[in-house]
């Protein structure tokens, strides 16, 4: 649990999840970093926004605060939220769970070369 005191007046718990960076799916493929500062801007100071720019990251963005309690409030405030006639979907970001994913798709791609070798082998054997 992250204890925090400071200027939200009292001692607070968060769960563990919640961090500053947050995940940020469903976007529009056309949206840009300036409206997401604006979108996510009005919650609290941002450091960082990095929207997917490659085929299989379009539509995601990472967006980092500068304090945790604003990237809460993000959070619970913008979840749900429609953006160009699409719901967000915003979720702290979890490192290991975007590990186990990189590990899956690497397993996928490993087990369809196989398939392949396996094809070419049988067409192989009969000719």
């Amino acid at each position: 649990m992250v204890e925090y005191q400071g200027n939200r007046g009292q001692n607070s718990r968060l769960p563990p999840e919640v961090n500053r960076i947050l995940y940020v799916r469903n976007l529009p493929f056309t949206i840009t970093a300036d409206e997401l500062y604006t979108i996510f801007g009005k919650y609290g100071a941002i450091y960082q926004i990095r929207l997917g720019d490659k085929p299989d990251t379009k539509g995601t963005a990472f967006v980092v605060f500068e304090d945790i309690y604003d990237a809460k409030s993000a959070v619970d405030h913008l979840s749900g939220f429609a953006v160009g006639g699409r719901f967000l979907i915003v979720l702290y970001y979890q490192p290991s769970r975007f590990q186990k994913r990189a590990e899956m798709e690497e397993k996928e791609r490993e087990l369809q070369e196989l398939r392949k070798r396996v094809e070419q082998h049988k067409k192989t054997l009969g000719k």
